[in-house]
């Protein structure tokens, strides 16, 4: 296996990440196209999803979000659930550029966020042959209010309003921690095992920021994927679903695999949200990915 840096330019911003490419094997490779989700950067264990790409025959580029560890954008910290699917077009457009890739093989794969965001590349963007989508963000508003209590939301509006006044006004947009060590103070992504994952990740990961733009939170409220998993089809579309995911919900996740058409797979893994990236779930999740992308790129 053998892995690079690479950088290209995405609307202003320059997109900066690794190209994997399998050890041995002669002709363009497939490649599998992927970024992390809500804030993550790709130290946190896309290396190993890429590794086990590579050592499988297919290529692997992986970049940070724009305004994320090694990627250029600004406000840094904040996340467009919309320019961020359409930077995985950007990321799709240069990897038929690169000589060492198939144009005509290429494939995306999304965990959490940018989950959601390869269903809406799956029914938007024809030049992609295959997706795979792991614990997705199915609906913004639906999670969103599940993880805050209906006498909070009044108060998390009103923080909304403020922060418009006062970027209109000039000054500096609001913050939010994105995970919080204790269970009620206020942050995006609520719940210990977040907390937890992303702690753990500090030593490999020291690009990862515990903060964001309240604007993101706005933004994810308005997010909708699962609005375009009916349109995916005919491109092979896998899901993998962790049966006991409070973040992004296993009932959203499952209700939108059975709108999807075929060809399609369901994986279902023991667990939370987190559970796919490390330990047996990351066995489980890889393997099925992999499995996936060879059979319909390879």
């Amino acid at each position: 296996m053998q892995r690079r840096d690479i950088a290209f330019e995405a609307e202003g911003a320059a997109l900066r990440g690794w190209l994997y490419l399998p050890a041995s094997g002669a002709g363009p490779r497939p490649v599998v196209v992927m970024a992390h989700g809500f804030s993550a950067v790709k130290e946190q264990y896309l290396d190993r999803y890429a590794e086990a790409f590579a050592a499988a025959g297919l290529a692997a580029l992986v970049f940070d979000n724009r305004g994320f560890g090694a990627s250029g954008g600004e406000p840094r910290g904040e996340i467009d659930p919309v320019q961020q699917a359409r930077d995985y077009r950007h990321a799709v457009t240069y990897a038929r550029t690169l000589p060492e890739l198939d144009r005509e093989r290429v494939g995306a794969w999304g965990t959490s966020y940018s989950g959601g965001h390869v269903l809406v590349l799956g029914a938007t963007d024809r030049r992609v042959r295959c997706v795979v989508s792991q614990v997705p963000t199915i609906s913004g508003p639906v999670s969103s209010s599940r993880r805050t209590r209906p006498d909070l939301v009044p108060a998390l509006l009103a923080r909304f309003d403020a922060d418009r006044d006062e970027r209109f006004a000039g000054r500096p947009a609001a913050t939010i921690p994105v995970v919080a060590e204790d269970p009620a103070a206020p942050c995006a992504l609520p719940g210990r095992d977040g907390w937890s994952f992303f702690e753990g990740t500090r030593p490999f990961a020291p690009s990862w920021r515990n903060e964001v733009t309240l604007r993101s939170a706005e933004m994810a409220r308005e997010y909708e994927p699962g609005a375009c998993v009916a349109r995916i089809g005919p491109t092979p579309l896998l899901m993998v679903v962790a049966r006991e995911d409070a973040l992004t919900p296993t009932d959203l996740a499952l209700e939108a695999y059975n709108r999807a058409l075929e060809p399609k797979s369901l994986v279902l893994l023991p667990g939370g949200h987190f559970a796919p990236y490390t330990g047996a779930g990351f066995e489980a999740s890889g393997a099925a990915a992999r499995d996936w992308f060879v059979r319909h790129l390879l």
